[in-house]
C-alpha cells in the first residue's frame, strides 16, 4: 500500500482536531517512521502509542495493518481506555497493542508515551534467565530502572493489565519475558531514546556473549555513578528529536500528513 493510496484514504485531519493533539500525532507518526528507518519492525506488529494532551483516558496508536513506515498523523487511530474507537477511520487496532497500551496508560498518568518492539536482540535477551547485564555504557541508563514482566502468551487477557503495570512500576523501561521490549516517557521524544538505546545495550550483550570470551562487570559503585549521571543528564525533551525530523525530511517522508 504506497504512501499516495494511503493519504487518499486518509485525508488529513489538521483542521478537525486541536493543535495540542495535532503535535502529538506528527511526534507519534515520525517515532514509528523512525522505529522503521532504524530497524525495530516486525512487519505489521508491535506497538507505540501516545496520550491525548489534556486527557487521561484517550491515547492514538497505530492503525493494524500499515507498516510503520507508512504510518502518518493523520492514519492514527485515536481509543479511550475501554477500547472503543474515536472518530471516523477505517483502520481497526491491534487488540494486544491495546492490552498492553491502556494498562500502562490508564494507570500512569505521567507517561506520555509507551512505545513496544519485538526485535532480534530484544527477544534475545528476554529469552536469557539473567536478563540486561550490565556491560556496556548504555546498559548503565537502565542499571535499577528496568522491569520484568512474565510472559503470558498474546496480549489479549485484559486481566493481565493489573501485572504489567505492577511489575513496570516506576522504571523507564521492561523486558517483556520471551517477548520483547518496552519503555516509557514523558514525551515521545523520550520513550523513543529509551527504545534506541534499550536496544543498543541488547544487541552489545548479544554480541559480547556470542564472543565466547569472559565478559567484564563495571563495579557496582561505576554502575551506580553512571545512572546516577544518565538520570541527572536526562530530559523529556530531548536534544536529538529535532535531527531526527530533519532525517525523515531528508528522505522525503509524509509523516506531517
Amino acid at each position: 500500500m504506497g504512501m499516495d493510496l494511503i493519504s487518499e484514504m486518509v485525508p488529513s485531519i489538521k483542521d478537525k482536531v486541536s493543535e495540542e493533539e495535532w503535535a502529538v500525532r506528527v511526534d507519534l507518526a515520525a517515532c514509528y517512521q523512525l522505529v522503521a528507518h532504524y530497524g525495530m519492525t516486525d512487519l505489521i506488529f508491535t506497538h507505540i502509542s501516545a496520550r491525548i494532551p489534556g486527557t487521561t483516558d484517550q491515547f492514538l496508536i497505530n492503525p493494524y495493518g500499515l507498516f510503520f513506515d507508512e504510518i502518518t498523523a493523520s492514519s492514527l487511530v485515536k481509543v479511550d481506555i475501554d477500547g472503543k474507537i474515536l472518530g471516523e477511520t477505517p483502520f481497526k487496532i491491534n487488540p494486544a497493542g491495546y492490552t498492553i497500551h491502556s494498562a500502562v496508560h490508564g494507570a500512569l498518568h505521567d507517561v506520555s508515551c509507551v512505545l513496544h518492539t519485538h526485535t532480534a536482540a530484544g527477544m534475545a535477551v528476554s529469552a536469557q534467565k539473567h536478563g540486561l547485564l550490565p556491560l556496556t555504557q548504555n546498559s548503565l541508563m537502565f542499571y535499577n530502572r528496568l522491569a520484568y514482566h512474565g510472559y503470558e502468551g498474546i496480549a489479549l487477557n485484559l486481566d493481565e493489565r493489573e501485572r504489567l503495570v505492577n511489575d513496570l512500576g516506576d522504571s523507564i523501561a521492561m523486558i517483556l519475558r520471551n517477548h520483547g521490549l518496552l519503555t516509557v516517557g514523558g514525551t515521545i521524544s523520550e520513550a523513543f531514546r529509551r527504545i534506541f538505546y534499550l536496544e543498543k545495550s541488547c544487541q552489545a550483550q548479544i554480541n559480547a556473549l556470542a564472543g565466547g570470551a569472559e565478559v567484564l562487570f563495571p563495579p557496582k559503585e561505576v554502575c551506580e555513578t553512571a545512572v546516577a549521571q544518565f538520570t541527572d543528564l536526562g530530559s523529556k525533551d530531548t536534544l536529538e528529536w529535532p535531527g531526527l525530523l530533519r532525517l525523515l525530511d531528508r528522505k522525503g517522508s509524509n509523516f506531517r500528513h
